[in-house]
């Protein structure tokens, strides 16, 4: 059978089982929509949470850019990791002690002001919608090449396939769903590293490959650096990449992991805190499946990819090449007219542009794997990004549904209104996420990378600050996070989009570039806090005592919504 019609026969089938789940999980109250009950198993939310945290940025982009990058690309793999580790350590039990289940609930409580709740809201929001952006765009990828339709029609599938049971299930069927997303991707990424690793290195075992030695007796990592010398690319195991920006990356997308919104609700859909600690083990063991893998697979494609390509007439190209060409994501362009494919550093003289994002996704194409295999990497992609997409609209429609609606605007609303609220405000998010799907403000791990660097700004010091320090009031929370988020947004936004030609180190501040930006922004949000707070009123002993409350995480009861 065709690679189209094996991934619709692998995509339809887990379409139909997650939209099963959503029918047969249904919410039918706000518990349900906004923390699945507060009944779910620690190993099913360890699953959940991380098909969750492995996003389109995880499954299609991280070992894309690793590929290219080289060495460098390793900030994406310790900040992501090293993020998670931070937050169910360091802040998810004490977030679960006090029973708030979103970060704008948790502030709007911790500093006692409906203001800092809606500061909170707007914060949530904007990084949720930056995220998303990047979700949907790797839906729009994996439609347009194996289903071979247009990229916005693809997006538009997604967003129909995520409003099902996102909307209908709430947290309740996102989790459920989100387990059979986590096996369909988790699968989808092994099964080819596997076969690849063993027929470039006769090791089954991708990460044992990594290190092994190709058929021809060296060293596969030494292989591709001479290959990448050859064509003029730095390197492969050498970093270019200052280390203050190596630095400032890696910290923004850790303390950023530690305050994106969609992971920590996670930490209520358990009964008590010991499960929530459970379950953020078992995500971690999951998550350590795929991280460690991702290392591999940029290797196994990029000694493939400059194999297959470099120097070879483009009349021999396979049929994959030619079809990632008509999905606008890869292009040659003959500037010499020898009918050859020139793959060089030089810019001036390479004729090929390879979309990093289609790595992954090309990898068993290139490696000749059978078709089956290419279909279940189309329908790991697919799962990986619709499972965080979910997770982010459930984030998007509890801050302003549950915060701002009920806790802000209309305290008497009735649990049918709100539920019916969260609902419509699910609804929008799908459509916006569409928009931003189709017409991206870059390629899937940069969007998600800025991100994680705003939510570093804004939330992480209100956060952390909150549970350990009782000194910290509202004014120094509210000014910490406002100029925290303006400053690293201003930044990004003028070298991405308002003055790309000086988006180059030696204009950066302190060698520190759009990705990493968000470390700076987080630090002065955190100065800001310290500052205000110690100069304006201490808060209420009611706060101080609930704090100190906090503190000592044992026993806490359910999780409850209001």
């Amino acid at each position: 059978m065709s690679v189209q019609i094996w991934t619709f026969i692998i995509v339809g089938i887990s379409f139909a089982i997650y939209i099963g789940i959503a029918i047969w999980s249904r919410a039918s109250s706000t518990k349900e929509f906004y923390v699945a009950g507060g009944g779910v198993h620690p190993i099913a939310n360890g699953m959940a949470t991380a098909a969750d945290w492995m996003s389109a940025a995880s499954f299609i982009s991280m070992a894309g850019l690793i590929s290219f990058m080289g060495y460098d690309g390793s900030v994406y793999l310790m900040g992501w990791t090293g993020g998670y580790v931070l937050l169910a350590l360091l802040l998810a039990p004490y977030l679960r002690k006090f029973g708030k289940f979103t970060v704008p609930d948790f502030i709007g409580e911790r500093y006692y002001s409906q203001t800092a709740r809606i500061v909170a809201v707007v914060c949530a929001l904007f990084v949720s919608f930056t995220y998303v952006a990047g979700q949907m765009r790797g839906v729009g990828i994996v439609f347009s090449r194996f289903l071979e339709v247009d990229i916005t029609l693809g997006v538009i599938i997604g967003m129909c396939i995520v409003f099902i049971y996102a909307v209908l299930g709430g947290m309740k069927g996102i989790t459920y769903t989100q387990v059979a997303q986590y096996v369909v991707l988790i699968f989808a990424y092994l099964v080819p590293a596997i076969f690849i690793s063993f027929l470039m290195t006769g090791h089954i075992i991708p990460q044992i490959g990594l290190g092994g030695t190709a058929a021809d007796g060296q060293y596969l990592l030494d292989k591709l650096d001479g290959l990448h010398k050859e064509l003029g690319f730095a390197a492969y195991t050498e970093g270019s990449k200052g280390m203050a920006d190596v630095f400032a990356i890696t910290a923004a997308l850790m303390l950023g992991t530690a305050g994106l919104p969609h992971v920590i609700v996670r930490f209520f859909t358990v009964p008590k805190v010991k499960h929530a600690r459970s379950s953020a083990g078992w995500a971690l063991l999951f998550i350590a499946l795929l991280y460690t893998t991702a290392p591999a697979v940029a290797v196994f494609v990029r000694t493939n990819l400059i194999e297959t390509v470099s120097n070879e007439p483009y009349s021999n190209m396979p049929d994959w090449f030619h079809k990632w060409e008509g999905a606008k994501l890869l292009k040659f362009e003959d500037k010499n007219n020898d009918g050859k494919i020139q793959y060089v550093a030089a810019t001036a003289e390479n004729e090929l542009t390879v979309d990093r994002d289609i790595m992954v996704l090309a990898n068993p194409e290139i490696a000749r794997l059978p078709n089956w295999v290419i279909g279940l990497v189309a329908a790991g992609g697919l799962a990986a990004a619709l499972s965080t997409a979910a997770g982010l609209l459930l984030v998007i429609s509890s801050a302003i549904s549950h915060d701002l609606l009920k806790n802000a605007i209309k305290p008497n609303i009735s649990e049918r209104g709100e539920l019916l609220a969260a609902r419509i405000a699910a609804a929008a998010a799908v459509i916006m996420a569409g928009y931003l799907g189709v017409n991206p403000p870059g390629f899937v791990a940069e969007v998600v990378a800025f991100a994680f660097g705003l939510a570093a700004a804004s939330f992480f010091p209100a956060i952390i600050l909150g549970i350990f320090d009782k000194r910290t009031n509202m004014l120094g929370a509210m000014a910490g996070m406002v100029i925290g988020i303006v400053l690293t947004a201003a930044y990004i936004i003028y070298f991405k989009f308002i003055n790309k030609p000086m988006n180059k180190p030696e204009h950066w501040l302190f060698g520190i570039s759009p990705e990493g930006i968000g470390t700076l922004g987080m630090l002065v949000n955190a100065v800001v806090t310290i500052v205000v707070s110690r100069i304006t009123p201490a808060p209420p002993l009611r706060v101080q005592a609930m704090i100190e409350n906090i503190r000592i995480p044992r026993g806490a009861g359910k999780a409850h919504a209001h």
